[in-house]
């Protein structure tokens, strides 16, 4: 069989192949044409087992070559208690990859910008050649947020303390209905005005059941929003995880699992559109029993496995009623302090044309109330003027677990961030260092390195949501490989700007902007400065978009395939710049429209091209092993009798980004 065939039936590149062939313990030479029928049926019997050892082959080499990018000599890295996955690697000087993947081996799912504490940190450092020891015990910026609600929880009275609503987190799969879902229990359409069917954004919204308040945070269900995800389960005391009956667990169910888990708050499993014929409830608590060790109730379990059609509607006051009972068994930790100086948590950051910095919190501990003055990391950011709640309507105030949007602020904060009314100092909103001013210039770790001359596409971007820019730039930063790099210039939000287009122009950049408009007068600067500017409503266009850009960049490498040899018998007529060849193919095929090496004993003589064939007076595409062949030779004239013509064709093999 020829060793093209054979490597069409097995779907794999013929040179790939005859690198693969000796390694799996066939005898086949580099220049091999053909392979014996026995054992190409052998490779063709074993081929599922052989590419499976070949695929672990490669692994291995692939954990070998992102060893080579970790420190030569031990390297010690002070680290404080808690550390985001990009600072650590930053840190440690390793592709951010390399600590992801060392971490997945061990069992923490994780993203860029999520932490990971000490332990975990000194754990992978052993297989990073890092030497992790404790930083300096003090109170980073960055702590002191993340500790400020606990102090101030800490500080109240046990008597003071009063029943709040329960807040609850809806996780699941893209398309399983986790927005249809919200949409039945609250009963207002949101679908609808949702580009491409995903919620492009947090929002949290609250329902009465049984004359019971319940919060619900809509965290968006596209993978590219993980950290907004896991942001939501930090605020959440309970989550619902959605699986679609008729599709079971999916990739970003497991994704969802594993930050609730990491939040360590109770859940309760939706098992959504049983109203489909497809919809197997059996199957899909198989599914969450063997892939992510869920022991459904009825199972003998503890986890609440709950029948729902969204759709239909049916099942959801029986959700519901769980959640409550789900409630009531962690009320002793569903406390707060309503006269309290109120604290929350950012839930959403956007810029308002005609209102300016708008934040929506969750109120977590005391009464947020119109006048109140918020400060962040002890600088004032404005005056609460107003505050409206989920239905767009205006309140004096808000009380533990009321999520509300508040106008009046002079800086947009960063999502995440913690809010507490006091006071603070007044710094001009030029000079107030921000978490979201801070992401309007170049992201750390995206610098170049003095060596690094890997093509990259270089963006700007400007979103409506500071939680849609920090989706984007990660699932960018996913993407980056070791051929092409995506760059972010900058990013920011609101409407594109003159600054923007100049940047652009400066770094060579294209402007990417999700849901933000671009005014007449910008469009026109943008046509002078001939500068990119690209415009989405959908994350998975945007996204598309930059990886078609970079697969522009990668360098296509060249793949000599092995066509076969003919030997020279006649020249019937040499021209200017060609010969009229006659010979006989010593093995191999040899095929109309390829490459020619001439060959004199051992010597190279030149290369040209074969540009007609014939076999007995007919032009044909392929003359085959001991046959005769009349071709045309294109290229120096210099062929003579007995020369060995080596053909051949050059594959293009292009990486994908």
């Amino acid at each position: 069989m020829n060793i093209t065939e054979l490597a069409r039936i097995l779907r794999i590149n013929p040179q790939e192949l005859r690198d693969l062939l000796p390694e799996l313990g066939f005898a086949i030479g580099q220049k091999a044409i053909k392979v014996d029928n026995n054992t190409a049926k052998k490779i063709i019997k074993d081929w599922p087992f052989l590419r499976r050892q070949w695929e672990q082959k490669k692994l291995a080499a692939e954990i070998k070559k992102q060893d080579e990018v970790l420190p030569k000599e031990k390297r010690t890295i002070a680290v404080p208690k808690v550390i985001s996955v990009r600072a650590y690697a930053e840190l440690a000087g390793i592709p951010v990859n390399r600590v992801l993947a060392e971490l997945m081996k061990n069992g923490v799912f994780t993203s860029i910008n999520e932490k990971i504490d000490f332990d975990t940190a000194a754990i992978i450092g052993e297989n990073l050649n890092l030497d992790v020891q404790a930083a300096e015990v003090k109170l980073e910026e960055n702590e002191k947020e993340n500790k400020k609600l606990e102090t101030i929880l800490a500080g109240e009275q046990i008597a003071d303390l009063k029943e709040r609503p329960p807040v609850i987190v809806v996780m699941g799969h893209v398309d399983h209905g986790k927005t249809k879902l919200l949409d039945s229990i609250r009963s207002t359409d949101v679908i609808a005005g949702e580009a491409g069917g995903i919620t492009q954004h947090i929002g949290a919204y609250q329902i009465i059941r049984k004359e019971r308040t319940i919060t619900f945070i809509d965290t968006p269900g596209h993978e590219a929003f993980t950290a907004m995800r896991s942001r939501g389960a930090k605020v959440a005391d309970i989550a619902i995880l959605v699986v679609a009956a008729d599709d079971g667990v999916m990739p970003q169910t497991v994704e969802a699992f594993r930050i609730i888990e990491a939040a360590k708050i109770p859940f309760i499993v939706a098992m959504n559109k049983v109203d489909k014929p497809t919809a197997d409830i059996n199957k899909t608590k198989q599914e969450l029993s063997s892939k992510l060790n869920i022991t459904p109730e009825d199972w003998g379990g503890k986890t609440i496995c709950a029948p729902v059609s969204a759709k239909e509607g049916t099942g959801i006051e029986e959700l519901l009623d769980m959640v409550l009972l789900v409630a009531d068994t962690e009320a002793a930790s569903l406390k707060a302090n309503p006269e309290a100086a109120a604290a929350g948590t950012v839930v959403e950051s956007n810029v308002d044309k005609a209102a300016g910095p708008v934040a929506t919190i969750l109120v977590q501990n005391g009464t947020l109330r119109v006048g109140d003055q918020l400060c962040f990391n002890d600088i004032v950011y404005g005056k609460v003027k107003a505050l409206k709640n989920y239905k767009g309507e205006e309140m004096s105030q808000a009380g533990p677990s009321v999520p509300v949007k508040i106008l009046g602020l002079k800086i947009s904060p960063a999502v995440g961030d913690i809010l507490n009314v006091g006071e603070g100092e007044k710094v001009k909103t030029k000079k107030i260092k921000s978490s979201s001013q801070a992401a309007d210039v170049l992201p750390a770790g995206l610098e170049d390195g003095p060596e690094d001359r890997t093509p990259k596409v270089n963006v700007v971007i400007k979103t409506d949501f500071l939680g849609s820019a920090e989706a984007i730039e990660e699932s960018l930063l996913k993407l980056n490989g070791e051929k092409v790099k995506v760059k972010i210039i900058s990013k920011g939000l609101g409407y594109i700007t003159e600054g923007d287009v100049k940047r652009a122009e400066d770094a060579g950049a294209k402007i990417l902007g999700f849901n933000v408009r671009i005014s007449p007068t910008i469009e026109t600067l943008v046509r002078e400065r001939q500068v990119t500017v690209k415009t989405f409503s959908v994350i998975y266009d945007l996204i598309k978009f930059v990886k078609e850009e970079m697969q522009l960049l990668i360098k296509p490498e060249i793949n000599r395939v092995e066509l076969g040899r003919l030997k020279v018998l006649a020249v019937f007529r040499t021209e200017a710049n060609s010969q009229i060849i006659g010979g006989k193919v010593l093995d191999g095929a040899i095929k109309n429209d390829s490459l020619i090496d001439v060959k004199r004993g051992t010597d190279f003589v030149v290369s040209g091209k074969l540009t007609r064939l014939q076999s007995g007076k007919q032009d044909v595409d392929q003359v085959d092993q001991d046959e005769e062949a009349g071709i045309k030779y294109e290229g120096k004239p210099v062929v003579a009798v007995g020369d060995i013509l080596e053909v051949y064709r050059e594959e293009k093999i292009v990486d994908k980004v």
